[in-house]
């Protein structure tokens, strides 16, 4: 049976599969990161005016930050139940937990209103947003994975990481759109809510529409077998695949070095470092987003064709030498912006070879959770700490970014050496 498996071509059912992960992914990225495209409003309204700006904009990105503290904790709690009771259960409770308080953040009363609660009630519902990210990310990734034949789980991997990005993508857009639709005191004045309905609404709506999702064959063949993880699965992880875990935290430190600097962070740094104005910006970050996506895709089907080790090993220096080109050329010719981010962005594409990597790592009755533990953590470490480090390292260096970025991926050009499989 599993021989056939593997050879056969990718059905309508797997597209539709596919395209319903990709999309109920986008917009549940959206909710996570509309957030930050509004930190200054958000800021402006739930901390008390009289409040330093620093202290106020710290404060905002703290609870930013929350909903990548409490991303493990989510991870774990939904991915021991997903390898227990089937991964479609959990992927269908991981956008209700997204949409529920993205939509209520949409509705909170300010600090005008309720004062000290406002705040406290807006982390409180930052912290669900981030548990459920921490069980959508890892359980798309492996309900794709599962649905897919093996020899094509690059492309599922990323294409579903494409549809992530477009969840980027979909906020910056959204953002610019408001911002040029309304004066910024009418954003404070309530138009900053909109994206949170919207994003609650759209959020309910993918719900509905993962309904018509099947279990993964490969959980519905381990029921059946009765095969499932016969302890707590995160007690077989850390006993028996600390190695697979080691490897898979470090190309995700990777992951989430080329999202949160390339595309998250360079926006704020165009404008302050290279003194680019911020519409341009914008646009050259549109650009870049976009040219990720190709690049996830681009990525993921070579890591199919030519085995992930070498596409992740060669990824990994493209992405090195294409950041410093970037930051190096943009102080003496800023107006090759539109082309050098767009190159970048597509080399950050890489990263959508790295789950393909992940999930191959562990076995299945253990998958969700050795992949969820791995991305989940790491990301809370790294991705918290990817910010501070490259501002600390920006007062002393412009290329401070550049660097960084550099010195992570020659980590993901040894990490990959060590990929195997489960």
């Amino acid at each position: 049976m599993h021989n056939t498996e593997t050879a056969r071509p990718l059905t309508g059912q797997d597209y539709k599969t596919l395209a319903l992960a990709a999309l109920g992914g986008a917009l549940e990225f959206y909710d996570f990161i509309i957030f930050v495209f509004f930190a200054n409003a958000i800021g402006q309204l739930f901390f008390p005016p009289e409040m330093p700006d620093w202290l106020r904009t710290l404060q905002t990105f703290g609870i930013f930050a929350a909903g990548y503290v409490v991303r493990p904790l989510g991870g774990i709690v939904m991915a021991h139940f997903g390898d227990l009771l089937g991964r479609k259960r959990m992927f269908t409770l991981s956008i209700l937990m997204m949409a529920v308080p993205t939509l209520a953040i949409g509705l909170l009363p300010t600090y005008a209103n309720i004062g000290l609660a406002a705040p406290l009630l807006l982390l409180l519902m930052r912290v669900f947003q981030g548990a459920a990210v921490g069980g959508e990310v890892p359980g798309a990734w492996v309900f794709v994975a599962e649905h897919v034949p093996a020899r094509r789980t690059g492309y599922a991997c990323g294409t579903l990481t494409a549809g992530l990005t477009f969840g980027i993508l979909l906020g910056s857009l959204v953002a610019t759109g408001l911002n040029t639709a309304y004066q910024p005191e009418e954003v404070l004045a309530g138009a900053w809510r909109m994206p949170f309905l919207l994003g609650g609404v759209f959020g309910l709506g993918a719900m509905y529409l993962r309904r018509w999702l099947h279990e993964t064959p490969v959980f519905a063949e381990m029921a059946q077998r009765k095969a499932l993880a016969a302890e707590m699965p995160l007690k077989t992880v850390l006993r028996s695949h600390r190695g697979a875990v080691a490897v898979s935290m470090l190309l995700t430190w990777m992951l989430s070095a080329g999202i949160v600097v390339v595309i998250l962070m360079t926006p704020t740094l165009l404008q302050k470092v290279y003194h680019i104005d911020a519409r341009t910006a914008l646009v050259a970050n549109t650009v870049a987003t976009l040219c990720l996506m190709f690049g996830c895709m681009f990525y993921g089907v070579l890591a199919d064709r030519l085995g992930v080790k070498p596409v992740l090993f060669v990824g990994a220096l493209l992405l090195a030498v294409c950041t410093w080109v970037f930051y190096t050329t943009l102080r003496t010719q800023p107006e090759l912006l539109l082309p050098l981010y767009g190159l970048t962005g597509f080399c950050v594409g890489v990263v959508g070879a790295v789950p393909c990597a992940l999930v191959q790592a562990f076995p299945p009755q253990v998958r969700f959770s050795g992949l969820s533990f791995s991305y989940n953590m790491s990301y809370a470490i790294f991705g918290g700490l990817t910010p501070v480090v490259v501002t600390l390292m920006l007062k002393n260096d412009p290329l401070g970014p550049a660097y960084y970025v550099m010195a992570v991926c020659v980590i993901g050009m040894l990490s990959a050496l060590f990929i195997r499989k489960a």
